[in-house]
């Protein structure tokens, strides 16, 4: 059985990098907070619409970091090489053909979707420069996807901090207009992001050039195009690209359903949103590190332990939330301070953060099951529980905040609808899934 230990010595640096990237989504929410409802609104639906289309290349990283966990796992460390050299080449060309498209076609989708003229009006000057991201962000996961995949994650440690640091240093800078430059708001926290992901990406080619034993794995060794690899990382990751594309565009969704309720609730919604993300990072790093754990066991020869491994798991995701579940349930306006000023909002954001509250242990159990399936390497089967989930999910929020408009609060008890479901699917396939049988 894999020891506490090794859990956590996996698990603590991820949960540094979510820790850093979620540092960044609570400053921009907190400092746009600080500028106006609008701008706080439009982020939320902006940054969620950034975050759908990452997920892409992320999804293609989930496949190869599977695919690097087994041959780990398997101790054959020269075929690592070649599955990080072509992930890196194939993420790369995609993100530039996403850039391509979304230069033109995010301001048609925003156009289509929203119907206030003001929250569309910011989040395309924030989008206009939150694009051009994807063309780091796709090789920095890369980069993560590696070192997860051999479980030697503490240079995500020093990547996170450097991310955190960078963002919130230019947040102050551009939003608000400090030390000489201009007050951007809204545009200054698409600029800030872009720059903190490109110092990233600047820190991780560097780690690994003078750092990281290359010629053990074989990074770097380029010498032409596999396509046979890419194809059978493709095999992997297209259903997980899929899945978590769908995902968050169908989160994108339940944003746009809050739009049409009016621009507070969309600002409210844009709060509990960054506290429930800020919530979910232990649960996270931890299904991160099951996902790989478990395909490094089965690789290793180990699939008998895979099933009491998780339910060991999902025993410490529950205790690490439910601390936190409590804090934030008690004392939901304090958690509030952070990202406004404004009474009025403050008060009308209570009843959401308490249902996120809720919602952060339900997440804590259905995550973890959900992603010891992916580790599995049957990302169709997770696939396929994701669709399923996602349709009762859009189902219940299109009902309360369109067809039977409810406060904002009742919208947001989909987390449970959404969470209970995928567990329970997830279980029930580790018990009776074919998944001992795969080969991959």
């Amino acid at each position: 059985m894999t020891s506490n230990k090794e859990i956590f010595n996996i698990t603590y640096p991820v949960f540094l990098t979510f820790l850093a990237q979620n540092i960044i989504n609570v400053t921009n929410t907190a400092f746009l907070g600080r500028v106006g409802e609008v701008e706080l609104g439009a982020s939320a639906i902006g940054g969620v619409l950034y975050f759908a289309i990452f997920m892409i290349g992320f999804g293609f990283s989930q496949g190869a970091q599977i695919l690097i966990g087994r041959r780990n796992g398997e101790k054959s460390y020269k075929q690592i090489g070649p599955i990080f050299n072509n992930s890196l080449l194939f993420n790369f060309l995609l993100a530039t053909v996403i850039v391509a498209l979304s230069v033109k076609g995010v301001p048609a989708i925003m156009k289509l979707l929203v119907t206030s003229d003001r929250i569309y009006k910011s989040s395309i000057l924030y989008m206009n420069w939150r694009i051009y991201g994807f063309l780091f962000a796709y090789v920095t996961v890369i980069f993560r996807g590696f070192y997860v995949g051999i479980t030697q994650t503490r240079i995500l440690t020093t990547s996170a901090f450097l991310m955190a640091i960078t963002n919130i240093f230019f947040d102050y800078t551009l939003i608000f207009g400090h030390f000489g430059f201009p007050r951007l708001g809204i545009e200054g926290a698409g600029i800030s992001s872009v720059i903190s992901e490109i110092v990233t990406l600047i820190y991780m080619i560097w780690h690994t050039v003078y750092r990281t034993d290359m010629k053990l794995y074989g990074l770097f060794e380029f010498r032409k195009v596999e396509l046979k690899t890419i194809l059978s990382i493709l095999n992997l990751s297209i259903f997980i690209m899929f899945q978590y594309f769908i995902s968050i565009s169908t989160w994108f969704m339940f944003f746009i359903f809050i739009e049409r309720m009016g621009e507070q609730p969309l600002a409210i919604s844009n709060i509990g949103r960054s506290l429930y993300t800020f919530l979910m990072i232990p649960g996270t790093a931890l299904a991160t590190s099951v996902s790989t754990l478990v395909s490094n066991l089965i690789g290793a020869g180990r699939k008998e332990e895979v099933l009491p491994f998780v339910r060991k798991t999902v025993g410490i995701g529950l205790l690490i939330a439910f601390p936190m579940a409590v804090l934030t349930y008690l004392f939901p306006e304090i958690f509030a301070r952070i990202y406004t000023d404004d009474a009025s909002l403050i008060v009308a954001c209570i009843p959401v953060m308490k249902v996120v509250s809720i919602a952060i242990l339900f997440c804590a159990v259905g995550m973890l099951i959900f992603n010891a399936v992916s580790g599995t390497g049957n990302t169709r089967t997770a696939f396929v529980i994701e669709f399923l989930t996602l349709f009762f999910y859009l189902s219940f929020v299109y009902y309360t905040a369109i067809i039977h408009p409810y406060p904002v609060a009742v919208v947001w008890m989909s987390e449970f609808v959404y969470w209970t479901i995928i567990g329970g699917l997830g279980y029930f396939y580790l018990l009776k899934g074919n998944w001992r049988k795969r080969e991959i």
